[in-house]
């Protein structure tokens, strides 16, 4: 029987992405796994459908804020679903601007792999100015 989900798994999850070790997280998922990113066009925004896409998609977090880490976090999981929420803290590659923001991951897993990842942060306004 595959393991429940646990918030243990969500925290390995998670401490994949903080080694950014993309083979790593991406070992978490299913072969027909989906992934939603909180950026992009449509309004589900970016998705990636498949194994090799969302290994593609997780690589483009890394690639697009080279230092990222995710901290403050918290892990909860009811039946086969989980959410992480934590704080995002990096610098945007293409700009050099620093990113900080609060997000979190919803995750729906089949016989103990995730199947679905759907990230959601929070945006930002500036302060102040007029």
């Amino acid at each position: 029987m595959p393991p429940a989900p646990s918030t243990d798994l969500l925290k390995a999850i998670l401490a994949a992405f903080n080694a950014h070790d993309v083979d790593g997280v991406i070992s978490f998922f299913a072969e027909d796994c989906v992934l939603d990113m909180p950026r992009g066009p449509e309004p589900w925004v970016a998705r990636y459908e498949g194994f090799g896409p969302v290994r593609q998609g997780l690589q483009s977090r890394f690639t697009g804020i080279p230092d990222v880490a995710y901290g403050d976090d918290t892990h909860y999981v009811a039946g086969d679903t989980g959410m992480s929420k934590w704080t995002l803290r990096g610098t945007i590659a293409a700009t050099g601007a620093r990113i900080e923001v609060r997000g979190c991951d919803f995750y729906d897993f089949r016989d103990g792999k995730v199947v679905k990842k759907d990230s959601y942060w929070k945006i930002g306004e500036p302060v102040g100015g007029g």
